[in-house]
């Protein structure tokens, strides 16, 4: 029985595969026959292809010479005269180099890749070559970016061909305003949104790298329409998806449109530039956006403004935080931290949702950074010449509240709160204290060959202190009384001396006009607080808790006693110190112990100053055998 009229059976040939043998049904759509073929050599994207003739005449198969198809014919499959003409473009463009060596490099390119995808492997030629720098991007017609400018416009466009187009747009922008011109006509913001909804990671971390690139280069009337753009919530929460940090867009808030008198504020605001206070906003970074900010924070956090203006209000002038300079120098830091207005980094991985949880994040987070400065000055109790010093501190609470990455700004407040001057300053000596050349066995044995010797100077000095004298208040078990008397220790620190006063004095007092005497010998003991006697008495037991951790006592011979109230914990520091040491004890204050870190600090620091960068080995070196004579000994005779 012979095969029916419409079945064709033929030999179809591709690149480096065998042939097959076929039978096609010409009733079936042209399309579905190449669709089957491709399937067979499981190649995707079939409407890329086309069938033509084996021959020399090299004629596609059409709809309409379909029929001319012949049994036992030979067809090859090829990709599709539409991506052909695509590729040509491109050769074009490639082909206009001047250099005979560039189109040499071109063709190689293009013939290791003539077995695949001929659009996108062309494309990738392209891009590698670019990337030797050259050949100047300015030498492409307006025909050539509105072909690439296409593909990326194309609603189903193939994943490589997009891919590549859009790696190109991007460095034409970067590297020529002329062209930037030309992209912009052909790309939207709104033409490029679509890519970013997209599954494929790569095609999302192009297409922000082309918004970021058509950001920089755009003029400022054009660039911040794109930032009102950019800052829709809808808008935010696609880029929030998409895990691509390291090509966030840099969004800054536009300038100011309008001038104000500033020397109104001058008396509260404290710039540096009290002539001409424009002047202070001329640096970039920051710029007009520390104005936008402070404005930002006056208008939207009034409560919080008047505080810290009424706070500075009520200090000494040189106490005074300067609010002006502040913001300018914060803004700046924030700036440098986050990284505005430089290039996308490839390397860089942080990522902050939380400036995605506000319309006005930056704003938000200048707002809650100016506040912790303030805190922070008033904690350190800083003058304008700590000013770098507070920044610093300032710097350091922001990078390590943000290393946590908070969800949100409240998160991120709420660990800034934690984060004090007093806890910063433990943070850091832990941390240097932890650091692993401090925690080797030979750092560890000089530290504690050092302590004694620390220890010894820290008792002399408290013994200097006693030497000093201090001049106590007298407390009465009913009410306050402005009665004094003045104690010290003998210079060879064997008694004290003590005996009421009229008035403080505004010296020492000396020895002679101490009319008591206590011999160190005759101290039994020293209690602090509570087990003080004149804390135990009746009416003592309604002292507030102040006085009871100021208090202390030096018990002698026949359950005598010797009451004091320090009128600080500094002095209580050292008198319990002091006389401790008299009697031989540990002292065992927080003053000493924060002494003993300090100066055992410093004391390392500088005896290890040499060996900087220097490997310390874990155990001592061997020692050499003596040697079998000593004739090497130089005679000075």
């Amino acid at each position: 029985m012979p095969p029916p009229s419409d079945i064709v059976k033929v030999a179809i040939e591709w690149p480096g595969a065998f042939p097959k043998l076929m039978e096609i049904d010409q009733k079936k759509p042209l399309s579905a026959i190449i669709k089957e073929v491709c399937e067979g050599w499981s190649l995707g994207n079939h409407e890329n292809f086309a069938l033509q003739n084996a021959d020399s005449t090299n004629f596609y198969i059409t709809e309409k010479n379909r029929n001319d198809i012949k049994n036992g014919s030979i067809l090859r499959l090829t990709t599709s005269p539409v991506i052909q003409a695509d590729a040509m473009t491109v050769k074009g463009e490639l082909y206009a180099w001047p250099h005979q060596w560039q189109r040499r490099t071109y063709w190689l390119l293009l013939l290791c890749f003539s077995f695949g995808d001929l659009l996108s492997f062309t494309l990738t030629a392209f891009v590698e070559l670019m990337d030797h720098g050259i050949v100047s991007w300015d030498t492409f017609s307006v025909a050539f970016i509105k072909k690439i400018a296409g593909y990326v416009n194309k609603s189903a466009m193939d994943t490589a061909v997009l891919q590549r187009s859009l790696a190109i747009l991007e460095s034409m922008v970067l590297n020529s305003q002329d062209l930037y011109q030309k992209v912009a006509q052909e790309i939207t913001i709104g033409q490029l949104i679509p890519h970013l909804q997209g599954a494929d990671q790569d095609i999302q971390t192009y297409t922000i790298a082309v918004i970021n690139a058509l950001f920089l280069k755009a003029p400022e009337d054009k660039r911040q329409e794109m930032a009102h753009i950019l800052a829709q919530k809808q808008l935010r929460s696609i880029i929030l998806s998409v895990s691509v940090p390291s090509h966030m867009p840099s969004i800054c808030t536009s300038p100011l449109h309008h001038w104000f008198n500033l020397s109104l504020l001058f008396p509260r605001f404290l710039l540096i530039n009290h002539v001409n206070p424009a002047m202070d906003f001329t640096q970039i970074p920051p710029g007009m956006l520390a104005l936008d900010n402070m404005l930002y924070f006056a208008r939207h956090h009034q409560d919080a403004y008047i505080r810290i203006v009424l706070e500075n209000s009520s200090r000494e002038d040189k106490h005074e935080c300067p609010f002006g300079r502040s913001s300018i120098e914060l803004t700046k830091m924030l700036c440098e931290t986050l990284k505005v207005g430089e290039l996308p980094s490839e390397n860089c991985h942080d990522f902050h949702p939380m400036f995605f949880t506000h319309d006005r994040s930056f704003e938000e987070f200048f707002c809650i950074c100016i506040q912790l400065l303030n805190k922070t000055w008033k904690e350190m109790r800083a003058t304008s010449e700590d000013f770098n010093k507070v920044m610093q501190v300032v710097r350091d609470q922001i990078m390590r509240a943000l290393t946590q990455k908070p969800n949100s700004l409240d998160q991120l407040k709420s660990r800034l709160q934690n984060l004090s001057y007093t806890e910063i300053l433990k943070i850091r000596q832990s941390e240097r204290m932890n650091q692993e050349d401090f925690q080797s066995r030979p750092i560890l044995e000089l530290r504690e060959k050092i302590q004694p010797e620390i220890m010894e100077l820290i008792k002399q000095q408290r013994l200097n202190r006693l030497c000093d004298g201090t001049c106590f208040r007298k407390i009465s078990s009913r009410r306050r009384q402005d009665k004094f008397w003045y104690c010290r220790l003998s210079p060879n620190h064997k008694v004290l001396h003590y005996g009421d006063l009229e008035e403080s004095p505004l010296r020492e007092v000396p020895h002679d006009l101490l009319q008591e005497k206590l011999p160190v010998a005759d101290i039994k003991a020293v209690v602090t607080g509570k087990d003080c006697p004149h804390m135990k008495e009746k009416g003592a037991l309604k002292q507030n808790k102040e006085v009871l951790e100021l208090a202390f006592s030096v018990l002698y011979e026949s359950d005598e006693y010797l009451n004091f109230i320090a009128p600080d914990k500094h002095e209580y520091c050292v008198w319990t110190d002091g006389l401790n040491a008299l009697l031989g004890k540990e002292m065992t204050s927080d003053f000493t112990k924060s002494d003993m870190d300090t100066l055992l600090s410093m004391e390392m620091k500088l005896r290890l100053l040499d060996l900087e960068n220097i490997q310390i080995p874990e155990a001592p070196p061997p020692i050499p055998k003596e040697p079998s004579n000593y004739d090497f000994v130089y005679d000075c005779n």
